[in-house]
């Protein structure tokens, strides 16, 4: 019997989307023949095709992109319907919200399934304004057409997809826990000397100014910034260091050698780098908004921060040396036991079995 295909579109190549197709993917594709339709991003890692199992076809998407263009996105529709019909898949997954509004007006009347994964509606977004948060999210609810699933990333997620669709599930996102394979992870702390990380694309989203704040208040602690971007002009502290874009291997190796794990977001789908930085059983630090909340519960495996003085309190409560072992530990065993991509993937293929003849 022939492997059933699926088909993944995806606009945005990079980041946390780029590792979530990565480590799904790599785990369905003994059971499925899998095909992923991208386009390239500046985080899109330049060997990305390394990442992914040597069955798996990539193909890329020429026309798109993250901004709305008529022309471009008319030709990445017909690029999107060559490629169908050239695969003929079993299923149909659209990724993120440019491949999503585009997939779903293009196959909504489709006799494979679809289904479609937001990582973090574009309305949600807090660089736009309310204008075009309202436009967004009347795109999003005029193409939840009936027969498309969405499957959100995060309870949180699922919760705003509510009120969009009926026909709605999630899964949360899980990492590969072969990644930490070679990766040092006993690090000693030295209360004298911490180091305090993040990871990610330098941009709004992930807030630099107020990551830039909070190293401010410790002038001795070495804080460091995992990634490049746009707004890295921000980050003016004399203690921060920012890598640059480097592979995963190297920004795991980083994040291992630290002591304490920061997001200030803006928005989230469900972070990726948060679950890494649980399973190195760094002390989490998160700001309060849908994603990071999902993940953390306030003082069980991490802390939820709503204000720069809410992250300085944690800070120093650490440099104090109080005892945040069960935190930690609690938060591995969270990774290990929910959200890990074998067990994604598992819930993914039930998804999918139910819609297959």
């Amino acid at each position: 019997m022939r492997k059933k295909k699926i088909l993944y579109f995806v606009e945005a190549f990079g980041g946390g989307v780029f590792t979530y197709l990565v480590n799904l993917t790599n785990e369905l594709c003994d059971e499925y023949d899998i095909y992923i339709a991208y386009g390239l991003r500046k985080q899109t890692p330049k060997n990305f095709k390394k990442y992914f199992d040597k069955r798996i076809h990539l193909i890329k998407v020429q026309n798109y992109q993250r901004s709305i263009s008529l022309l471009r996105d008319t030709k990445a529709l017909l690029e999107m319907k060559r490629i169908a019909n050239k695969v003929k898949p079993d299923i149909i997954h659209l990724n993120s919200s440019k491949a999503g509004i585009l997939g779903r007006f293009l196959f909504r009347n489709s006799k494979v399934p679809v289904f479609y994964t937001p990582h973090g509606y574009s309305f949600l977004m807090a660089d736009i304004s309310n204008q075009k948060k309202a436009f967004y999210k009347l795109l999003e609810k005029a193409f939840a057409f009936k027969n498309i699933e969405t499957i959100a990333c995060s309870k949180g997620e699922y919760e705003i997809t509510k009120e969009l669709t009926s026909n709605a599930t999630y899964v949360d996102n899980g990492i590969n826990l072969k990644e930490f394979d070679g990766i040092n992870m006993d690090h000693q702390t030295n209360f004298d000397h911490l180091k305090i990380a993040t990871l990610g694309r330098i941009s709004l989203q992930k807030n630099p100014v107020m990551f830039n704040r909070i190293a401010e208040s410790f002038p001795n602690v070495d804080f460091i910034w995992i990634g490049d971007g746009e707004l890295r002009d921000k980050l003016t502290t004399p203690n921060i260091k920012v890598t640059g874009w480097v592979d995963n291997k190297t920004a795991l190796n980083y994040l291992a050698d630290t002591d304490i794990f920061i997001l200030t977001s803006l928005w989230e789908g469900l972070p990726m780098a948060l679950l890494e930085a649980m399973y190195m059983k760094k002390i989490c630090i998160v700001s309060d908004v849908v994603g990071n909340r999902d993940v953390i519960h306030n003082g069980q495996n991490g802390y939820i921060c709503d204000s720069v003085s809410n992250y300085i309190e944690i800070v120093r409560k650490v440099k104090n040396k109080n005892n945040f072992d069960q935190v930690i530990t609690n938060a591995k065993n969270e990774v290990i036991n929910h959200y890990n991509s074998r067990i994604m993937a598992q819930q993914y293929k039930q998804i999918y079995k139910k819609h297959l003849v």
